[in-house]
């Protein structure tokens, strides 16, 4: 059936296809159940299980690591034998499996659920967002706009679930914040199974070749199989957060599956589609750069807030939530921005925005270690500073992040979209395993100072903090572990700078080989 048929078919309000309104809302409750539960995670481990820096940020890297693995497999699995709505389905029993598990304090429960929620994920994740893009007709200038406002449902539960999570957590106990989680996640499934009864995703993310998904191994059909090696995944993914020191084999494997699948999908097709896939894994290169620093968020950002920041009205794990408050408040106009440019034909490139956005993150960053400037007796700094930081990097957030998303669905062929929306979440992937490599590097041990105190970036730490090592030793524990985190983040601050300024420098190369698409 022709595009354009199916788009005017589609029930429309407030100039979006109705779908979008019921993928918006279980975004949003998924969100809620994920991030209500991530920003529980690390606190969690430190002050009730006990573990130190090194074992509580090797777990949460681990562990939000093969979260963004498994979209890849999970892609692929719908592409070829599941469709959309039975991967979203099958990800948010699992997830929800996973939630309500973690209420259970056992080790094997502990560790379990986390497996739970990596498998669902990978079912979950990037079938809703390429289902949100199956929503337009290829070249329709709603594009970025609609994945802007389902960008805001992801940062409303995620704007919201830290808050109310981690109140519950503290009033309650930490296994009902994971309850919360849980119900979260239920709330999302109810929502997309009504939309599916209401009929306004129309004939799109079925099951896209029924023959094959009845056909019979071992007796069972292709879907129920799925539904069983998904719960041995659960062991492997398990086992592989538990014993996280191993997780960079996985690294090595998982990138010789990517380098050896998309060189096939390469070889299969055209010319034109060659050049925008290579694009796609361009933008994937540079959101990995921009995860890696930016999920500081959930690690060491939040023990940052917790040992050496004066927090105001919220704890910690509350502020998990001032970015995605911040992008509550900017994302509708963002999407008005988009459109407004696009007829005014003054709309960035893709390629131009990438780069704004790592230089706006990067800035950010040197807002957080800029904040050793007022830093009290105590080793404490300013609030300020945390709430202009998270802003500034929410902005960058925008130009890249929902960008990026819309952008897959464009770039990729037809045939491997899911399975591209699943390589731009490996950039999480990458992003986590990195970003756990520098949370660690903000540890402080027997009063050694990190790599980032010498050379050029020690000079870039003294420019932008006021601090050098000697000053920090000087000192107690406390502002010993303040200038590990402010040298650190100055420094990527600054990386993510120049890498940003040289992809807006390239932008016109890269726009040529997107070859028409913006």
């Amino acid at each position: 059936m022709d595009n354009k048929i199916i788009e005017t078919e589609q029930p429309q309000l407030f100039g979006h296809p109705k779908g979008l309104l019921y993928l918006f809302f279980a975004e949003l409750w998924e969100r809620f159940s994920f991030y209500g539960m991530r920003a529980l995670l690390v606190l969690y481990m430190t002050k009730h299980l006990l573990y130190d820096d090194d074992m509580a940020f090797g777990v949460y890297a681990a562990y939000m690591s093969l979260v963004y693995v498994t979209p890849m497999i999970g892609g692929i699995l719908a592409d070829k034998i599941l469709g959309y709505r039975k991967a979203i389905i099958l990800g948010g029993i699992l997830m929800v499996l996973g939630h309500f598990f973690l209420s259970i304090e056992m080790p094997v429960f502990f560790y379990g659920s986390l497996g739970l929620i990596i498998v669902g994920n990978g079912f979950f994740k990037p079938n809703i967002s390429s289902f949100v893009g199956e929503l337009y007709a290829q070249g329709d200038a709603r594009r970025d706009s609609g994945f802007t406002i389902f960008y805001l449902g992801i940062n409303l539960g995620a704007a919201i679930a830290p808050l109310v999570c981690a109140w519950f957590a503290i009033t309650y106990g930490w296994h009902y914040g994971f309850v919360l989680a849980g119900i979260g996640m239920v709330a999302g499934l109810l929502v997309f199974k009504r939309g599916m009864k209401k009929n306004v995703f129309g004939n799109k993310g079925f099951v896209p070749n029924q023959a094959v998904y009845d056909k019979k191994h071992f007796g069972l059909s292709k879907g129920k199989l799925i539904i069983f090696a998904s719960l041995a995944a659960v062991v492997i993914f398990s086992t592989l957060v538990k014993f996280h020191e191993f997780e960079g084999y996985l690294v090595w494997i998982v990138s010789a599956f990517l380098i050896f699948y998309i060189g096939y999908i390469i070889s299969t097709v055209s010319t034109k589609e060659k050049k925008r896939l290579l694009v796609a894994v361009y933008f994937t290169v540079l959101y990995t750069l921009f995860a890696a620093i930016f999920e500081q968020a959930g690690s060491s950002l939040t023990l940052f807030a917790d040992r050496n920041v004066n927090l105001v009205g919220m704890d910690a794990a509350g502020t998990n939530s001032i970015n995605a408050g911040f992008i509550i408040l900017f994302a509708i106009p963002f999407s008005m921005l988009w459109t407004y440019l696009s007829s005014r034909k003054m709309n960035p490139n893709s390629a131009v925005k990438f780069g704004l956005g790592l230089f706006f993150l990067g800035l950010g960053f040197i807002v957080f270690a800029f904040s050793a400037h007022s830093v009290d007796s105590f080793a404490r700094t300013s609030m300020t500073y945390l709430v202009i930081g998270y802003m500034v990097l929410t902005v960058g957030e925008l130009f890249l992040s929902p960008i990026g998303l819309s952008k897959m669905t464009e770039l990729s062929p037809v045939k491997y979209i899911a399975f591209i929306m699943g390589v731009w979440f490996s950039a999480n992937f990458y992003g986590h395993f990195f970003a756990g490599k520098i949370a660690k590097l903000t540890t402080v041990s027997d009063g050694n100072t990190n790599v980032f105190s010498e050379g050029i970036f020690g000079n870039i730490t003294e420019y932008i903090t006021g601090l050098t090592p000697q000053m920090a030793l000087g000192q107690s524990d406390a502002f010993q572990q303040l200038f590990s985190y402010v040298s650190v983040y100055a420094s990527f601050g600054v990386i993510s700078m120049i890498v940003g300024i040289f992809a807006i420098l390239i932008a016109p190369f890269i726009k040529k080989m997107m070859d028409g698409i913006h």
